[in-house]
């Protein structure tokens, strides 16, 4: 029996691999219908759109006595960054340069260097040292759309350059991700999930899996690689171990993803309302 995965999580990863791809709206009788699958109630439902309504994530717009929710554009800003990166299969070209962050947040705005901290992790950014941050990756319009975001432009520098010593680059890559763990991550990953595809693989060719687990099983294969957002900075093959096995993890994403692709959007498409929902208007 699969463990319940938290009921805001499990609308986000719905949110990108399906609902975003339907027209980005959906009917909440149909979202309660899908969470069902993999173990959530009403009441949790109602109360995580709740919360990302209030978060800014989601919006919703009534139709007769039908609430229908779509993503914010920055709740789509969101999803399109991290489809990007998950249906990444090999590591970026890298053009030799480095991106810089300073930034001199006073104290009394320390709930803004918190947030902002959290969003350049996730943006793959590594703390070289206090308040600088550095990325080998062109996320020169992530982070203007960061600081924008924040109001923090009078508090923040930016950089374009070369690392010009003392150490090499792959000392400079130690000091600032844990590549070991993250490899050790991924390797986890392959041991989980190679034996579950082979044997899927299987039962699929044979009609033996229903739909309804073909979605259970690829929503929580989504759910799982997607972990990998919040820990891997994505850098190009250059600056990873020799032995890194990130790549082939992706590779086995992938290839398990692809085989349930069909039968699970089928199950998706008998639940998901295909009516005429309202034309909900982005707040300004």
């Amino acid at each position: 029996m699969n463990k319940i995965v938290n009921t805001r999580s499990m609308i986000f990863t719905l949110y990108g691999d399906y609902i975003s791809r339907y027209g980005n709206v959906i009917w909440i009788g149909s979202l309660i219908r899908l969470l069902k699958e993999f173990g959530h109630n009403e009441q949790s439902v109602r109360a995580a759109i709740s919360r990302m309504s209030k978060q800014g994530w989601v919006q919703s717009e009534k139709k007769g006595n039908k609430s229908y929710y779509s993503l914010t554009n920055r709740g789509k800003a969101r999803m399109d960054e991290a489809s990007k990166r998950i249906y990444q299969l090999e590591s970026p070209e890298w053009d030799g340069s480095w991106r810089m962050l300073i930034y001199t947040i006073p104290e009394d705005k320390r709930y803004l260097r918190d947030e902002l901290r959290q969003e350049l992790i996730w943006s793959g950014f590594g703390l070289l040292s206090n308040s600088c941050w550095i990325t080998p990756n062109p996320l020169e319009e992530q982070t203007k759309d960061l600081i924008d975001k924040y109001d923090v432009s009078s508090y923040v520098s930016f950089f374009k350059s070369t690392y010009e010593g003392m150490n090499d680059h792959a000392s400079l890559v130690e000091k600032c991700w844990d590549l070991d763990n993250i490899n050790e991550k991924y390797s986890q990953f392959i041991e989980e999930y190679s034996k579950d595809y082979i044997i899927d693989k299987h039962k699929i060719a044979k009609g033996e899996i229903s739909e309804g687990s073909c979605f259970v099983k690829r929503s929580l294969l989504v759910h799982q690689y997607r972990k990998f957002l919040f820990i891997d900075p994505s850098l190009p093959q250059e600056l990873l171990p020799e032995k890194w096995v990130g790549d082939s993890a992706a590779s086995l994403f992938a290839d398990y993803y692809q085989i349930l692709a069909k039968p699970a959007t089928r199950f998706f498409e008998s639940v998901f309302e295909q009516g005429d929902p309202p034309v909900i208007k982005e707040e300004k």
